[in-house]
């Protein structure tokens, strides 16, 4: 081999490693971020300068916008607003309490005579904080008798009805089946902490009680209402789905720490009823949404899973929200660079996006579709333009190139919302619906049983489309298990029609 080629070859070989070095650096910028750096997707810093691709300067500029005050320069401010405390606390049950001279207090100190109430002043409101406490209710059943039966020979007694126990044989009442609950699956709180929050209060009530009254309360009461629900939601035409994972214990023939998941399927925005569905399953195949939306027809939002593929006979919309990440994450540490200028393109198309679909949110369906094919078009039509541009000149492992390859391969699913008014631009609904169970799974870790898991996504369901519909998730938990126990509903499904979430009696009674 002469010199020179041998001089190219290493040329060469110079040229790969440099590559090999910048895609490596650019991983560990990449997990150093997601490590330690902030979690928040916000990209105000993109929205103006160098990188617009949009002419803001021009478009937002407004000759009669007031300048800012020197004060509100120099130092912020905190505004107030007349009867803004008084608004915060309407809804609280107020306490008026007098402070006054005492008896033997209430004389002149000048002339000795006693002194007479000439009126009071308000002076200051403040809250005060009623420690939660416990009581034990023992019922007792009354029995009546007929004694002119008696007289006769023909005894005849009667006993008086008796409220249904949420849990057989337990001590378990409806109140604390539903605190637990909402400790648990609302404010994040283990049951090891529970129990000793319970010890506090005076009860002796262990982790596997609680455990046992989360499980069958949930098998019997709740899981009922969630199978409605869920033929409910098939019966709806926009449908959003996610899926996060979570650690489940004794799984047959699985290790421990298998990762196993909780799926999540929430009715769109413009749906008849809010409802939001937790299934857990041991794995991520696409036959668990295939099974779970089986007879389901219509829009799906979600990610870009290939496991969505499964499901037949629907129309698929993908996030933009979660394209528009793939840029965020493939911006460089320095964001002034000139690397970060196609990135920060990326994301100023996706921002353009969101920035018209605020301005649409109010209009009916059809002005909607109407409005995002004359004003979104374009963006998108530029936004695919660029991509094809663009691709040639990153790197062919770097976080850009798989942004742009991952739009590009979907290309479709992402222009789908435009089919229709009532689809949705982002997969955000259902992320926000899943959002308290990885809250919840950071403290309680895993689950310790399949049947537990199951259990999990029962309460979640009930407690998540409590909320969709503005009810107080306590109050809806505690009316289940106060009203449910003791309905017929396996010899009449129909009465389950009454206890959910957007039943007006349920409405009235659990706001």
């Amino acid at each position: 081999m002469s010199d020179a080629n041998q001089v190219q070859e290493l040329q060469n070989r110079i040229s790969e490693l440099e590559l090999e070095n910048k895609r490596l650096h650019d991983t560990v910028e990449y997990l150093t971020r997601k490590l330690f750096g902030r979690s928040t997707e916000k990209t105000s810093s993109f929205s103006l300068g160098q990188m617009s691709l949009f002419d803001e300067a021009e478009t937002q500029a407004d000759p009669m916008a007031p300048e800012p005050d020197l004060k509100e320069v120099q130092g912020y401010r905190r505004k107030k607003f007349k009867g803004q405390r008084m608004e915060l606390l309407k809804d609280i049950p107020h306490d008026k309490r007098l402070c006054t001279l005492d008896e033997q207090d209430r004389f002149c100190e000048a002339c000795n005579t006693t002194l007479v109430s000439v009126g009071e002043e308000f002076v200051r409101t403040e809250i005060e904080f009623i420690p939660a406490k416990v009581r034990v209710i023992d019922y007792y059943r009354e029995t009546f008798e007929c004694r002119t039966c008696r007289k006769n020979g023909e005894p005849y007694m009667e006993k008086s009805p008796m409220p249904y126990p949420v849990i057989q044989h337990s001590m378990a009442s409806p109140s604390t089946v539903a605190w637990v609950m909402y400790q648990k699956f609302v404010n994040a709180m283990p049951l090891y902490r529970q129990e000793k929050e319970w010890q506090t209060l005076g009860v002796h009530l262990s982790r596997a009680t609680m455990a046992n009254w989360i499980l069958v309360a949930s098998r019997d009461w709740l899981m009922p209402l969630v199978e409605l629900m869920h033929k409910k939601l098939l019966q709806e035409k926009y449908l959003h789905a996610d899926e996060t994972t979570v650690q489940v214990m004794n799984e047959v023939g699985r290790k421990n720490t298998t990762d196993s998941y909780m799926w999540v399927y929430s009715s769109g925005e413009h749906c008849k009823h809010p409802i939001r569905i937790f299934e857990y399953q041991p794995g991520r195949s696409g036959k668990y949404p295939e099974k779970f939306l089986n007879g389901f027809k219509g829009y799906l939002h979600s990610d870009a899973y290939k496991g969505y593929k499964k499901v037949s006979e629907i129309t698929r919309c993908l996030c933009w929200t979660h394209l528009r990440r793939k840029f965020v994450d493939a911006m460089p540490k320095d964001i002034n660079s000139p690397e970060a200028t196609l990135p920060g393109q990326g994301i100023l198309f996706c921002n353009k996006l969101f920035e018209i679909e605020k301005k649409l949110t109010k209009l009916s369906s059809e002005e909607r579709k109407s409005e995002r094919l004359k004003q979104e078009k374009p963006v998108l039509d530029a936004f695919w333009a660029w991509i094809e541009s663009t691709r040639s000149k990153v790197l062919p492992k770097s976080k850009l190139n798989d942004a742009l390859t991952y739009a590009l391969n979907n290309k479709k699913e992402f222009m789908n919302y435009l089919k229709d008014g009532n689809c949705s631009i982002s997969n955000n609904l259902a992320e926000n619906s899943i959002r308290p169970f990885t809250i919840g799974r950071k403290n309680w870790l895993f689950s310790g049983s399949p049947k537990g898991a199951s259990a999990s996504a029962a309460v979640y369901s009930i407690i998540e489309s409590a909320k969709a519909n503005g009810l107080n998730p306590y109050k809806y938990l505690y009316f289940i298990f106060s009203q449910l126990p003791g309905v017929q509903f396996a010899q009449h499904p129909e009465f389950l029609e009454d206890y959910l979430p957007w039943n007006s009696e349920v409405q009235e009674a659990c706001k």
